[in-house]
Parts: C-alpha cells; structure tokens; sequence
C-alpha cells in the first residue's frame, strides 16, 4: 500500500532523474496463498517476527538478496547503500535510461543477476529504500525453472551464457570487470 507513491517520492527527493542509482525495493514472501497485505513496515515487521513472512527466498538461495541487509531495513529510516556481491538479484527501479536487461537470459536464471551487474560495472549507486518493500506470493513453478532443474543441458547452456556474459563485461570495462570474474570463480 502507498508504494507507488512512495517510489515516486523518492524518486524526487533522492534526484534520480540526475544521477545513477538504482532504489532496491527490499523482497518478502509468504508460504500461505492468502495474505492479509500489511499496510506499514511495522505491520511486515510484526509479520516476520510471527513467522508469517519470510525475506525472499532466504531458504533456498540467500545469497540472492543478502546484500539487502535486512538487519539494518529493519531499523533504516534513509535510504542506505550496499554492494554488489555475487549471484545479487534485487528487485529495483532504475531510471528508463538504464542498461537493459541481457537478452541471453531469458526463461530461468541469470537475467536479474546480470543486470545488476552491469549497473554495478557502470558504477550504479544500489540504495535500499527504508519504507518500501514486496511481497511475493506462492505460485506453481514455471515451465523455465522446471525445465532448468530437469535439464542438464538447459544448466549447461546457462553456464555458457554465464561465461560469455563475463568476456563481455571484460572487454566493455576492462581490469574493473575482474572483480566479476573472480567472484564466479570463487563459488
């Protein structure tokens, strides 16, 4: 409730028409298909400290909304920045200018992580906004993810697509894209 306006405001106040940053919109989820929607970050926060909701995806990939650092949203009351790390898929708003999404990840996997990282190679500021925030409903698995778990090599053309995105960011930015590298190869 209120985030459109919320966003908008923000969108204002934090001058994003003039810079490059992109607002990460902090992710929830529920187990239960009928939620009553909380109508105020105190209400979410009563919600996860009951076991209603959870921070998305916490049980099965953290590592894609971990630098999020819902410790710190709890108490936030500005919008604070955090780093790019590994395998980070926010949900955000950017500015209609932004990179756009690589068409290579299409269906399931790597789409958001990509474009995180572009934002973050071209030296996009990631601040989390400290009243916005999702929340993601439980749905059937789509065909794609069902396709990527069965699918050997629906895994292998992913990886594929991985390492050309990685030669690419190189040769677009140079030594700074290293650091992409690297972090995939620590994994």
């Amino acid at each position: 409730y209120g985030l459109y306006d919320y966003l908008r405001n923000s969108i204002q106040q934090l001058e994003l028409p003039q810079r490059k940053a992109a607002f990460i919109v902090p992710a929830f989820e529920t187990l239960h298909y009928r939620l009553t929607f909380p109508k105020s970050k105190a209400e979410l926060l009563s919600m996860l400290d009951m076991g209603s909701l959870y921070t998305f995806r916490y049980h099965v990939w953290p590592k894609g909304h971990a630098p999020t650092d819902y410790a710190k949203w709890r108490t936030a009351t500005v919008p604070y920045r955090v780093a790019w790390q590994p395998d980070f898929e926010p949900y955000v708003v950017v500015r209609r200018d932004c990179p756009r999404y690589d068409q290579r990840f299409v269906g399931f996997g790597w789409n958001k992580v990509s474009h995180i990282m572009e934002l973050d190679a071209q030296e996009y500021e990631l601040l989390v906004l400290p009243n916005a925030f999702m929340i993601h409903m439980p749905h059937a698995p789509s065909f794609d993810i069902s396709k990527f778990r069965l699918s050997a090599g629906y895994r292998g053309c992913l990886q594929t697509l991985r390492e050309e995105f990685h030669q690419d960011l190189s040769r677009r930015y140079g030594a700074a894209a290293l650091k992409y590298l690297t972090a995939e190869r620590s994994l």
